[in-house]
């Protein structure tokens, strides 16, 4: 889970602080070695360090903090603020033409992720009722063009290809020129890349650059590389001036120091995290609501944002009607359970609910997904019937179940408990909405 290292570094050292009636300038001090060193081990630049810890002490220590009525969390207040500036303060939104086509060269090092990251933007784009081209002007790697023209069929996109013999500058030149007569608004170029940074690869992406006059220069990084990848973005952005990055496999980063360092060491904003192989996953990037994370104060609006992408309105209606009703199967769970798999891995859905990591036990919670799976194979060896009336399940059913799901009676028995357990409490919810009032203290769950 990305940031999970420095996120249980930095709680730990807040914890001391939360709820203390009084704060001393060398509980602050403390608190802060403990922040410097977790920031170090997280990979974060050095200087970054030094400078956010200089910024984050001398507001901690002023009069309006050691003095306030609950001086702890205005030290994490200040932190918090402190850690949204340093990611870039606000969202940077991508730099649309007012005169189509918006022009994107996508530019980075070999495995970082750039043909990929092409296509998950041209997704982006589409939700966004964009109709963007992509661009195979990687010429050197064996396949590239190929693995761009099948993301584009995924995507139902086209693909402008020139095959391998004619130069990128040409390619690029071309497409720009196809796009506004197919009418297209973005275009998005995937250029070649390099094992290493070398003068030949930087010539080619400026000769582009600077016949084309593209409005992003996006560049994928592997934020797994930590320091690396803000090296690399330091040098990239020295030479072709680069609007933005895109930094991939955030979901596997569990330091973060890239994330942390990039916007302060090259002042190129984070535009997009890449969090997952999927075409969907790739997200707009909140440095406002990153650091709330990281700081274990949850992250809600990206919650109901992924939730309101999954969710069907519909079927949300028809279920309401039925949890009214009483009349809640196996089918609809099985319907909830695929929503909610759309909303990305449960883990990272949990880490963005304010206050779990204070839960007993759900801190070191690891969530496999494969539970998920297990679920669904038992329900769906069951029959219709079954599904619809799981009271008739008997002994003899429950093997059946078991063997036909490829899993133990006992987790069949589980499940069958977990869900009788659910229907009886969304009876009582039923009865109490019809009396038209709630016992006190009762919320259900899913409403």
């Amino acid at each position: 889970m990305a940031f999970e290292g420095l996120a249980g570094r930095l709680q730990e050292a807040f914890n001391k602080l939360r709820g203390k009636g009084k704060v001393t300038e060398e509980d602050v001090n403390q608190t802060m070695r403990e922040v410097r060193l977790a920031l170090l081990e997280a990979d974060v630049n050095f200087k970054v360090v030094k400078d956010f810890i200089s910024r984050v002490k001398e507001r901690a220590v002023g009069q309006e903090v050691l003095k306030s009525l609950t001086p702890g969390q205005q030290v994490i207040k200040v932190v918090n603020e402190e850690l949204t500036e340093l990611m870039g303060g606000s969202q940077s939104k991508l730099n649309i033409a007012p005169k189509p086509p918006t022009i994107i060269l996508m530019v980075g090092l070999q495995g970082a992720g750039k043909t990929t990251h092409t296509g998950k933007l041209a997704k982006y784009l589409l939700k966004q009722n964009k109709q963007p081209l992509l661009v195979a002007a990687d010429i050197y790697r064996p396949a590239a063009i190929k693995q761009l023209q099948v993301l584009g069929d995924q995507l139902q996109v086209p693909v402008f290809s020139m095959g391998d013999e004619v130069s990128p500058v040409e390619i690029a030149i071309n497409a720009i020129q196809y796009a506004k007569e197919q009418h297209r608004d973005v275009v998005i170029i995937d250029t070649a890349g390099r094992l290493h940074i070398d003068e030949a690869l930087m010539d080619e992406l400026t000769q582009i650059r600077d016949k084309i006059h593209p409005h992003e220069i996006l560049l994928v990084v592997d934020a797994m590389t930590g320091q690396d990848a803000v090296n690399v973005a330091q040098t990239f952005n020295e030479r072709l001036q680069l609007t933005g990055v895109i930094l991939t496999k955030l979901d596997g980063d569990t330091r973060g120091g890239a994330a942390i360092s990039v916007k302060a060491v090259t002042g190129c904003p984070i535009k997009f995290i890449g969090t997952g192989e999927k075409l969907d996953s790739l997200e707009p990037f909140y440095p406002d609501r990153m650091a709330s994370r990281i700081l274990g104060m949850g992250d809600v609006l990206t919650f109901i944002e992924k939730a309101q992408a999954a969710v069907d309105e519909e079927k949300a209606r028809e279920l309401e009607k039925k949890i009214r009703k009483a009349e809640f199967t196996f089918d609809d769970f099985l319907d909830q359970l695929e929503q909610i798999k759309k909303m990305g891995p449960l883990d990272e859905l949990l880490g963005m609910i304010p206050g779990m990591n204070k839960i007993k036990g759900m801190k070191d919670l690891k969530i496999d997904d494969k539970q998920l799976s297990h679920v669904e194979a038992i329900i769906r060896s069951m029959t219709k019937e079954e599904k619809a009336h799981p009271e008739i399940i008997n002994s003899s059913r429950r093997k059946r179940i078991a063997k036909g799901s490829g899993t133990s009676i006992q987790e069949v028995n589980r499940l069958l408990k977990q869900f009788e357990d659910m229907r009886k409490m969304m009876k009582q919810f039923s009865s109490l909405t019809k009396k038209g009032k709630r016992k006190k203290g009762f919320k259900f769950p899913f409403m």
